[in-house]
């Protein structure tokens, strides 16, 4: 698997629509699903998290769990569902996913995420990897992260990816987790240069495919987060300039004709036409009338029946940009 450039795991963010969305931008980046939690995959309809558009693959599921069982059970349906891979997430700070133990307060339980990853991997044949801090709180030493990586290590994990600032579990929002904690990236390349053997990634405030490249030179992979969903067109000469594909051709507009498509047959399965359109928001970021594009597309999806259809909401809005 082509780990070089990743679009990273956000929830509520990178659902289904806005994964096909990007798949028509760029062929070859790797994706991730939001983070599908355990207990509510095992017990809730699979089609909710999994059901997936074969063009967005490769894909990896992103998993949130701390129980073995739970975890490897859920493997085996990533595998059976089509995914490419899995990812367990050890580095969410949100106090949601603390009330479950699991996201970055487990890097504090190295133990237990061995015992988890020794779970999935035994579970299915599929590539198992962790995404996770440099850090959690006040225990953020080198010694602590690299104590994190060997343990992990030894149970089977080849793949991390990592997030080159800490995590403090109180005091800090999530937002305020993406941006106040410093970034080290000197770290992220640390672990790389220590550990040659395993597939290091790096995550956190890079915006340019220059950046990705620079990383490049040392690491294996490089992840984007709120950069790629708030201004897709970035990704668009990514196969070309990180992949080494032919150049990307496509128009904005022929992005969004081709979307059309897709999400009209989604709005007559029940989906909402908000959730359909709030993915295209940043598509026209920085041009000419990109603002009141957002603005056609936020305050009159909710009535698009009213336009005849989200294809007609979508045509709308592109008028208002000045070419």
């Amino acid at each position: 698997m082509d780990v070089r450039l990743s679009i990273a795991p956000m929830l509520d963010l990178t659902d289904r629509h806005q994964r096909f969305f990007l798949r028509l931008i760029s062929k070859k980046v790797l994706l991730y699903t939001e983070m599908v939690v355990t207990h509510a995959l095992l017990h809730q309809k699979e089609e909710l998290f999994l059901r997936h558009h074969p063009t967005e693959e490769p894909l990896i599921l992103q998993l949130g769990g701390s129980s073995p069982k739970d975890l490897g059970l859920s493997v085996k349906l990533a595998e059976k569902w089509g995914f490419q891979g899995v990812n367990l997430n050890c580095g969410c700070p949100s106090d949601r996913v603390q009330s479950g133990s699991f996201g970055a307060c487990l890097m504090k339980e190295k133990e237990k995420v061995a015992d988890c990853i020794k779970s999935m991997l035994d579970s299915s044949s599929l590539p198992v990897s962790i995404k996770c801090r440099i850090g959690v709180d006040h225990s953020d030493s080198w010694e602590f992260f690299k104590d994190f990586i060997e343990e992990t290590e030894r149970a089977g994990c080849k793949d991390y990816v990592v997030h080159a600032r800490k995590a403090w579990l109180k005091g800090l929002s999530p937002k305020e987790n993406r941006e106040v904690p410093p970034l080290d990236y000197q770290r992220v390349h640390r672990l790389k240069k220590e550990f040659p053997h395993l597939s290091v990634t790096i995550n956190g405030g890079i915006k340019t495919l220059d950046q990705v490249k620079e990383h490049l030179t040392d690491l294996d992979g490089v992840m984007i987060g709120r950069e790629a969903y708030e201004n897709p067109w970035m990704l668009k000469d990514a196969d070309q300039i990180i992949f080494g594909y032919a150049p990307n051709s496509i128009t904005k507009t022929e992005v969004l004709e081709r979307y059309m498509e897709y999400a009209e047959k989604e709005y007559e399965r029940g989906t909402p036409s908000s959730f359909l359109v709030k993915h295209l928001y940043g598509l026209y970021r920085g041009e000419k009338g990109a603002r009141r594009y957002r603005q056609v597309l936020s305050e009159n999806a909710p009535k698009v029946s009213k336009w005849g259809g989200v294809s007609n909401l979508i045509k709308m809005a592109m008028k208002t940009i000045t070419p």
